[in-house]
């Protein structure tokens, strides 16, 4: 079922969540896909079809041999997450007449004289602009696992579900536990 005309597919919900794993273990050297789907419990099979176009966009690089695996191929800092998805998921575009070719855009058969056009375009800046403002270092931050129970207590940090919360301060996001 479609929840609305912007939607981004498992592809990239997984590629983003390989992503910010990665990001997670920069400087520890390469990670395994099957670390990373262990971690994030996700389908190694799946991993390894997304990391292909993560490779091939210059996100990640593949290590081989004994201890291989994955890297980011910048720091998470320079990945913004637009570049991130754009790669999984193709141009950010609600509808074809917003595509930034000529070519595609044009494809719609209205665009000479439809001024919706103009609706979908700030849709897909606005999209465009909110990806592009955060990078995977915004994202890597630690987060305490969700419980494997659906037990409740009384005491709230048992639950076990991380939330960033933004410091006063303006420093590096932090995680409580609800």
């Amino acid at each position: 079922m479609s929840t609305g005309a912007v939607h981004f597919s498992t592809k990239g919900e997984y590629g983003v969540r390989l992503m910010v794993e990665l990001a997670r273990h920069h400087g520890e050297g390469p990670i395994s896909l099957a670390d990373v789907a262990e971690h994030e419990d996700l389908p190694r099979p799946y991993l390894e079809q997304l990391v292909v176009s993560l490779r091939e966009a210059d996100l990640v690089v593949s290590h081989r041999g004994a201890r291989g695996g994955y890297t980011l191929a910048r720091p998470p800092e320079q990945i913004r997450m637009g570049d991130v998805l754009r790669a999984l998921e193709g141009p950010i575009v609600p509808m074809i007449c917003a595509a930034h070719d000529r070519e595609t855009s044009e494809q719609c058969g209205r665009t000479t004289f439809c001024t919706v056009n103009t609706l979908w375009v700030k849709v897909r800046d606005a999209i465009s602009d909110a990806v592009d403002s955060l990078t995977l270092a915004d994202l890597a931050h630690p987060l305490v696992p969700a419980p494997t129970t659906g037990a409740h207590t009384a005491d709230p940090r048992a639950s076990g579900r991380a939330v960033p919360v933004a410091a006063a301060d303006g420093a590096r996001p932090a995680s409580i536990v609800v």
